[in-house]
């Protein structure tokens, strides 16, 4: 509970928005459904080990978010300061440009992380067992994590960005919602 406390707490010195570790925290449980069904499927039981693990893959899912985050505000930005905000589905194109410009870095990211944790999936010897169960919740959930990233987190900033737009249509005077 302390480490996900801390976790809380970076993200909000870090993004300076509560809406923004929000939108972070509420997307982090859909990484944790990767971690789950690998654990299940390799037989591991919860243990000190798997808990190192998640607590692992949850700092890499909030990092990466973090960085989706400022991708998709930049597009918003980009948009908004060149005027080209003029519909929800101007919005739409914001958050699209946004997120695709974040799949080759994500994608590097995932293969990195597996890449990385191969040998320790597939080894053998003295402590892989306790290795294996440290890796095996971040195996799971990169994977979950990637493409919860480029589809939860543009869905959630729609969301909450579509408010915005429609009160600021609405100062501009233009309904073209």
């Amino acid at each position: 509970p302390l480490t996900i406390v801390v976790i809380i707490l970076l993200l909000y010195i870090n993004t300076k928005s509560t809406i923004k570790t929000g939108i972070v925290l509420l997307a982090m449980p859909f990484s944790l459904v990767g971690a789950i069904w690998y654990l299940y499927l390799a037989g591991f039981n919860l243990s000190v080990a798997v808990w190192v693990g998640i607590i692992a893959l949850l700092g890499v899912d909030a990092e990466t978010g973090v960085v989706m985050l400022l991708y998709l505000d930049i597009a918003y930005e980009k948009y908004k300061k060149n005027g080209l905000l003029k519909s929800l589905s101007d919005l739409r194109e914001a958050i699209f440009e946004g997120a695709v410009k974040r799949i080759r870095p994500k994608m590097m990211t995932v293969m990195t992380t597996l890449l990385g944790l191969l040998p320790i999936i597939i080894g053998i010897g003295t402590g892989s067992d306790v290795m294996k169960r440290i890796a095996a919740p971040m195996v799971g959930g990169i994977i979950t994590s990637m493409i919860m990233e480029l589809t939860v987190y543009p869905a959630i900033y729609y969301s909450i960005k579509k408010r915005e737009v429609k009160n600021l249509l609405k100062k501009n005077n233009d309904v073209s919602v």
